[in-house]
């Protein structure tokens, strides 16, 4: 199975699985390989596909690691390598990528139904991010989001429980499907109708998030959550109307695997326990070294006879003795039973949290889960490859549930870098490759990374016009707004504003201005994750919450509004439309940081993104009239497609002798991630041609190569 080449194979698969020619990376024996080889060893008749080429291969991991394609550098780098070395040290790369925690975000955003308008969600996003950039382990990730307390500007987790506005209800199955996989929701109103899950069951595991409240402060505007000493959760149902109700006392209803031989744990069991001993251990021992070059400089610091007296400073003082009050402690208590959900939930013992975790980065990244859908595990729903999939979850357990270790393992495996089944084959063959991980089916990059992919081919990170170079007149209707003296009934212009808006019709003239974005179907304004999270360790200055909390009436509000603030005087608002001369030079941010979902009409969502809204909403793939239009007529395309004169291929195709067939193979690397055939170079020759103008003719063919399916489709 040379490099290149695409040959399929029909046979026993356990045979051609031991007999491949593969990379020394891609390890023909390695255990994930070996198992599927094992269960697949009676079907002698599955079509199987070959494992990509290295620039298949560099592309595939790229976007699924970071979220975008690779760049011509990136390219070179990677051809420089040596063959048998390239895959493991590109997956490496991408794993230490500052945009992987990006692109994971995406994921856990999904998964986690992360809304930047719901109670905390920005916050609980910048978190997550964070967790994943930091490499905090998926168990600790998952504890805190279950037991955090408080406001989202002190702890960021706790946007997750605002997501649901603390429902009891709403939570418990939340937490059962997310985490673990199990849909038990169906049992709030009665036992499940297709399943073994009773109603008491659930109220049961409700009844841990039933003494936690979400309360909105009206003075300080803030919502945050705490506990309280009364149990919302009674039995029986209030639908049933009885006569008398009873608090439910807390019941975890999934079973914790106990299959300990004497006292001698499970071996991944046993080696996460020494993981996390040696963790602790190197953390002591980090810490003390800190302590004693600490002890040291402040030793040398101390004042020798004659120095000044310390200045004394108050302010700090009494902030100290603030917070020594711990006013906050006393309103955002912690919550006991949440934390001992946590704790179960996460137990190494309950292989449902290790497989279904498991089970959706497996679907993630090789495109078919062990089981279907990703979040209904049940003994109704038997998986693919049980064995595959407990192996994975028992490594994901011992490495410490750490998120890069289980990605290197799925990426070194043959089944992810298998390739496409080809056309004509029934659907039935297609879906029996694609089951037993012989074939990887066809996926279509998540919006966001589709987005992103637009951005990097067509170079628009950064400005890649000089200014002035895209001047145009633009009319618009912007707001004029003018304070009335209630005495003399004088007009005065103190503000404005429109879609360029900006205050440009209070001067009179109008004015040169610099348009980033674009249509509002495809503008970016980019979320600084740091600088949320850095406001949150800022918020307050330790000060108690209460020493804030000030307010206004209704009346004094409705005035500042009506009058900026003076209330010697009242609004009135006009529009003008104005003619305003723009330099339309965009440069787009990333997708992926972005505040989440975009709106309904956004190409994120128009590619399927989801709302969030409901538990278990998928992404849609599905293609569509809309999608195409964007991509054929958006101003991302558009612009993408346009030969800047900053970036590399303008100097190809400008002056007298144009390096056409650099440029066209440039085109195809920076685009597709490969050089183009003899047949696709004769038919970009002519394509690049035909303008009469080398830049206007590879802005044609970089805009059909954007909205070729290879482009938007993973290899």
């Amino acid at each position: 199975m040379s490099a290149g080449k695409t040959r399929f194979v029909a046979g026993p698969i356990a045979a051609m699985l031991l007999t491949a020619v593969l990379t020394p990376w891609t390890l023909a024996d390695s255990p994930v390989d070996r198992l599927i080889a094992q269960d697949n060893a009676d079907k002698t008749d599955v079509t199987v596909a070959p494992v990509i080429d290295d620039m298949a291969f560099l592309r595939r991991a790229t976007l699924d690691l970071i979220g975008r394609i690779p760049t011509s550098q990136e390219v070179n780098a990677y051809l420089a390598m040596p063959s048998g070395e390239r895959r493991g040290k590109t997956v490496d790369r991408l794993l230490n990528d500052p945009r992987f925690a990006d692109r994971w975000t995406v994921f856990f955003a999904d998964m986690l139904r992360i809304r930047s308008n719901a109670d905390g969600g920005t916050a609980e996003l910048a978190y997550v991010n964070k967790a994943i950039a930091d490499g905090k382990p998926y168990d600790e990730l998952a504890r805190e989001l279950i037991s955090a307390n408080g406001r989202a500007n002190k702890a960021p987790a706790v946007g997750f429980i605002l997501g649901d506005n603390a429902d009891p209800m709403a939570l418990a199955g939340n937490v059962s499907q997310t985490f673990m996989g199990i849909r038990i929701a169906c049992a709030q109103c009665h036992d499940h109708p297709f399943d073994d899950w009773e109603q008491k069951q659930f109220y049961g595991l409700a009844a841990y998030f039933g003494k936690t409240r979400r309360v909105e402060s009206e003075l300080a505007k803030t919502v945050y959550t705490t506990e309280t000493r009364e149990q919302r959760v009674q039995w029986p149902p209030e639908r049933q109307k009885p006569k008398t109700r009873e608090p439910v006392a807390p019941v975890f209803p999934f079973r914790l695997e106990d299959n300990y031989t004497g006292d001698k744990p499970p071996s991944h069991i046993a080696r996460l326990i020494a993981l996390r001993a040696k963790q602790e251990r190197d953390r002591l021992a980090s810490t003390k070294s800190k302590t004693d070059s600490l002890d040291a400089l402040i030793d040398s610091a101390e004042p020798t006879l004659g120095s000044k007296p310390k200045t004394l400073d108050v302010a700090g003082e009494s902030r100290q003795e603030a917070r020594a009050l711990n006013v906050e402690g006393d309103l955002y208590k912690a919550s006991e039973l949440r934390s001992e959900l946590a704790r179960l939930v996460t137990d190494p013992r309950n292989r449902y949290f290790s497989r279904s975790f498991v089970n959706r980065m497996w679907k993630e990244l090789v495109g078919t889960g062990f089981i279907e859908p990703v979040d209904d595990f049940s003994d109704y729903n038997k998986p693919v490859h049980p064995k595959v999939m407990d192996w994975l979850a028992d490594e994901f357990v011992a490495s410490g549930y750490d998120l890069r270790s289980l990605i290197r393992t799925i990426t070194a495996t043959q089944a992810y870098q298998r390739g496409h089944l080809p056309a004509g084959l029934t659907e039935a063959k297609r879906r029996e490759a694609h089951m037993a991980f012989t074939a990887t089916p066809l996926r279509r990059m998540v919006s966001e990374v589709l987005y992103d992919c637009v951005v990097v081919a067509g170079h628009l990170e950064e400005q890649k016009w000089p200014a002035g170079a895209n001047l145009k007149t633009i009319t618009q209707r912007v707001r004029m707004v003018e304070m009335i003296d209630r005495t003399t009934g004088e007009a005065t212009k103190v503000a404005s504003g429109g879609p360029a808006g900006a205050n440009l019709a209070m001067a009179g003239k109008p004015k040169m201005m610099a348009v980033s974005g674009g249509y509002d179907l495809e503008s970016s304004i980019e979320v600084d994750f740091n600088a949320v999270l850095k406001k949150a360790m800022e918020a307050d200055d330790g000060a108690p919450m209460l020493d804030k909390m000030k307010a206004m009436s209704p009346e004094q509000m409705e005035a500042m509004q009506m009058t900026g603030g003076d209330p010697t005087k009242r609004r009135r608002v006009t529009y003008k439309d104005v003619s305003i001369e723009v330099d339309d030079n965009p440069q787009y941010t990333s997708a992926m940081r972005m505040a989440t979902p975009a709106q309904p009409s956004h190409f994120l969502r128009i590619f399927g993104q989801p709302a969030r809204d409901q538990l278990g909403e998928k992404r849609e793939y599905a293609p569509s009239m809309r999608q195409e239009l964007l991509m054929l007529n958006g101003k991302l395309t558009h612009e993408a497609s346009r030969v800047g004169i900053l970036e590399p291929m303008y100097k190809l195709l400008d002056g007298p002798k144009p390096k056409v067939d650099d440029a066209i193979r440039l085109a195809y690397r920076e685009i597709l991630t490969r050089e183009p055939s003899e047949s696709e170079m004769s038919d970009a020759r002519e394509i690049v041609a035909g303008e009469g103008k080398p830049l206007e003719g590879m802005a044609d063919l970089r805009w059909a190569l954007l909205n070729c399916h290879e482009f938007r489709y993973i290899p």
